[in-house]
């Protein structure tokens, strides 16, 4: 008797042992399976080029982590000279990841598909998955044109041979889990600019606001029910933890208060360089916002993700923006 119990046992071990073999094998070996890249070669016409530097600096703001930032300076603007080069840098508790030389330097044997499928679904020259610091399930909504775009103007970037080349690493479980994330594209056309919600919703979406402005809970996943609400975490690099605002049109604790005027004249303060330029003393107040490339955009792409925002449900949500780090943390 006891013989049939070990032989059943040893079997069941046996068969859960495989499943779970196979199903890790399928998860690394078979997966991300979002299709080959696409046969395309893009037109560079310089109307390309320009759509593409106003979107790569300004909306999707590739160009803000995939540059050196100046962290001596508030909002930590972008250095001259490095932009596509990479430079940001994230150690997230499951892994270290690392913006890229995006430049002809790094990009310059990828074909225009191969650049398309990795900004779109997460998937890089060789097959392999992109963990989602780059939203690429939000790029994946755009507007093909506007993908095509954003693919020339960084093709015409000047080559950059001291960029950041590190590859990303992704802990265990995440070096099995990333490669269930990639996804196909879902593209959305760019809606009529008369239709300002609408026309809002695809500017929010290609600048990821809701990934900044939607905390996560212990496992890591955006907690839905406060999305835009603000809180999500983010390490500063002059010291502490800067915690992103909430953005629902909450009269107390959001922005339901402003006025669209008030909105646009937030984002457009950062194009005086005065206002950036004072010093940042470690442990002084900072953020990872990159305000001196959002600035950058249209008073009416603006006003339109302004209107969009206020269409949101309000949500009563305090956020502390920030916290020092205490000497304990910093080892003094």
């Amino acid at each position: 008797m006891k013989q049939k119990i070990l032989k059943g046992f040893l079997i069941a071990l046996v068969l859960i042992v495989t499943l779970v073999v196979g199903v890790l094998s399928y998860v690394k070996l078979a997966l991300p399976n979002v299709g080959p890249p696409p046969e395309l070669v893009i037109e560079v016409t310089p109307q390309k080029i320009e759509r593409g530097k106003y979107l790569a600096h300004h909306v999707a703001a590739c160009l803000a982590c995939h540059s050196e930032r100046d962290w001596s300076q508030f909002a930590a603007p972008p250095i001259a000279g490095t932009e596509g080069g990479g430079g940001e840098s994230f150690d997230i508790g499951i892994g270290q990841y690392h913006a890229r030389n995006i430049t002809p330097k790094q990009l310059g044997n990828w074909t225009d598909g191969e650049i398309f499928r990795a900004i779109t679904c997460g998937v890089n020259k060789d097959g392999e998955a992109l963990f989602p610091l780059m939203p690429y399930d939000n790029y994946g909504k755009m507007d093909k044109e506007d993908i095509y775009a954003i693919i020339a103007y960084i093709k015409s970037l000047p080559a950059i041979n001291e960029g950041i080349t590190t590859p990303s690493n992704s802990d265990f479980p995440m070096s099995f889990i990333i490669n269930t994330i990639p996804q196909k594209p879902d593209f959305h056309p760019i809606p009529n600019k008369s239709n300002t919600v609408d026309y809002g919703r695809y500017l929010t979406t290609m600048a990821s606001c809701v990934h900044c402005h939607t905390p996560q809970d212990e496992q890591g996943q955006f907690i839905e029910e406060l999305n835009f609400a603000g809180g999500m975490e983010f390490p500063v690099p002059t010291g502490g933890t800067v915690r992103s605002t909430n953005i629902t049109p909450h009269d107390k604790t959001g922005i339901g208060s402003w006025t669209k005027e008030t909105f646009i004249a937030r984002f457009k303060t950062f194009t005086d360089s005065a206002y950036i330029s004072p010093k940042i003393v470690a442990g002084d107040f900072n953020t990872v916002m990159p305000w001196t490339n959002y600035a950058g955009m249209t008073e009416e792409d603006l006003g339109a993700i302004y209107t969009y925002l206020q269409s949101l449900k309000p949500i009563e949500h305090t956020v502390e923006r920030f916290e020092k780090e205490s000497m304990a943390d910093s080892g003094e």
